[in-house]
């Protein structure tokens, strides 16, 4: 068995995957302060089994805790209510020794019990979670799942502050689906107290509790004193208000009346924000696990041929787009974006030359060029962006047709093969967590590529599939080099198939007030979007 604890910073820099030692505190960093943020809209849920949204994701992460973590303000994993954990030499067995002490806000210490409850919870089809399927390498999961179970088989409480999983395949994923909001731990009285309606009450173990919730005007977080990081979090509370226009919350944060606008800087205001020295100070970046692609339907003629696939690639002025949303984004060349583990750094992808686009098109039977639609969803600047690749693919001779559409239209078109290309902005995949085997299966393998599915290409190569399994058995903390290799050659091939033509990766843009400390990623935490238990008012 291999061990691992809290307290071995130099092992848990090497294992598999990478954790990393304990966070540095901000030296100016001080206690006191409510934040407050505003959104047009208010959240539906902040149950951690349920929620699955951009909003309400960071939320839910300052509410609740799971056995692992991530160091803020980055893609590391660390422990959290686990304090140390065994994985077996066949990597099908992880022993989490919990934190003793941990208290959940109703006063009541965690156990082992309570993760039990909370992973069984989860994957019992009645919650109806979408985070279910993350958990299918535990062993009963489809026992579960199938109906004919009640309690995950693989969920074992050994003793009340230790907890044993047992897998049915190694997956080097298991570390990061276990600090995932699905894997909180929640109690079994305050969920059945809520009879219903969890998401409106929650209780966690988290750095803050949630105080007050009047539907459609403010959400209050109030400071848990109880909190088992000692020293955190840095604020009394977070105070969110609801109903506010992003232009409003623009005008409110230029007063000094708000510390966060929440729906970000508005698209029409972007340019005026970066051009005065003033607000653009305000301005945080940060990367986000985000690519934009077109997808092409290799199913169906004419993407069928690669080089026709190779050409739509090489006709992308990805420059040119990027510079249509005003600069918020980085020119693609793979799947992966470049924060992702398994990103291949010195791979350029195709170049944009017009000219080779239109010889491989030659070469498929198309000298002329085709005809073919686009789907796009019909939120700006979406339709903007699909103008820009109707316009490059015009230069090579194939006339595109923009299908403008609401999202849930677009994603009907795609998961049913009826649409020959997709702009996927609007719909484009941020990664669960971050390790690269999220952005395989579900949009490019071939499970992903059946009806309804999200791998709109309906790209399916059974051979990368296999190598896929292969990287994700890989749980040794001695082969993560490997099997980074592995997925990168998996991506690369990809590429070779063109199923796709990558056009940029989103960089986050987000304000704060000058009463707000902190380092900038905290505010643009690739994970929690922002990282409440870390940012603090001077």
């Amino acid at each position: 068995m291999k061990k691992l604890l809290a307290s071995t910073a130099l092992l848990l820099a090497l294992t598999l995957p990478a954790l990393a030692e304990e966070y540095t505190p901000d030296p100016n960093a001080k206690q006191g302060g409510v934040m407050l943020m505003t959104y047009k809209d208010d959240v539906a849920t902040l149950d951690p089994a349920i929620g699955y949204d951009w909003q309400n994701w960071s939320m839910i992460r300052s509410l609740f805790d799971g056995l692992m973590d991530y160091v803020p303000g980055t893609t590391d994993l660390r422990l959290g209510l686990a304090e140390s954990f065994e994985i077996s030499d066949d990597g099908l067995s992880y022993v989490f020794k919990l934190r003793p002490g941990v208290k959940f806000h109703n006063g009541r210490e965690m156990t082992a019990e309570d993760v039990k409850y909370s992973l069984d919870r989860v994957t019992l089809p009645a919650t109806q979670s979408p985070g279910s399927g993350f958990f299918s390498m535990i062993k009963g999961y489809d026992a579960m799942v199938g109906g004919t179970a009640t309690s995950l088989e693989g969920v074992t409480v050994v003793d009340p502050l230790t907890v044993k999983i047992e897998l049915s395949r190694p997956d080097a994923t298991f570390l990061h689906v276990m600090a995932i909001n699905f894997s909180s731990v929640v109690p079994k009285e305050a969920v059945e107290a809520a009879a219903g309606d969890f998401g409106k009450m929650p209780v966690g173990t988290g750095a803050f509790k949630m105080t007050e919730w009047t539907l459609g005007q403010r959400l209050v977080f109030a400071r848990n004193p109880d909190y088992w990081r000692a020293g955190e979090p840095y604020l009394d509370g977070v105070t969110f208000e609801f109903g506010q226009e992003p232009v409003v919350s623009l005008l409110r944060l230029q007063n000094g009346e708000i510390d966060i606008p929440g729906d970000g800087i508005p698209p029409a205001k972007f340019t005026e924000v970066m051009d005065d020295p003033a607000q653009k100070a305000m301005v945080v970046q940060g990367d986000v696990l985000h690519t934009g692609y077109i997808t092409m339907n290799v199913t169906a003629a004419p993407f069928d041929k690669v080089e026709v696939r190779r050409a739509v690639n090489m006709a992308i002025n990805k420059t040119r787009i990027v510079q249509v949303i005003n600069n918020r984004a980085a020119p693609a060349t793979q799947p992966l974006p470049p924060a992702m583990p398994g990103y291949t750094a010195d791979y350029a992808g195709y170049p944009y030359d017009v000219e080779g686009a239109k010889k491989l098109l030659a070469e498929a039977g198309f000298p002329d060029g085709f005809e073919t639609d686009l789907y796009v969803v019909n939120t700006d600047p979406n339709p903007r962006i699909a103008q820009a690749i109707q316009q490059d693919l015009a230069a090579i001779g194939i006339t595109v047709n923009l299908q403008s559409l609401a999202a849930p239209n677009v994603i009907e078109a795609g998961g049913a093969g009826t649409a020959p290309m997709v702009w996927s902005g609007g719909l484009a995949w941020v990664a669960d967590f971050p390790d690269p085997s999220n952005f395989f299966g579900p949009i490019l393998g071939c499970a992903g590529a059946e009806p309804g599915g999200w791998n709109w290409a309906k790209y399916c190569n059974p051979d990368l599939d296999k190598a896929a399994v292969a990287a994700d058995s890989m749980s040794d903390p001695a082969k993560l080099a490997e099997r980074l290799k592995a997925w990168s050659d998996i991506y690369m091939k990809v590429m070779e198939d063109a199923p796709w033509a990558p056009v940029f990766n989103d960089q986050r843009f987000t304000m704060r007030g000058a009463r707000m400390g902190g380092e900038g990623a905290l505010y643009v935490d690739p994970i929690a979007t922002v990282n409440f238990d870390y940012v603090y008012v001077k």
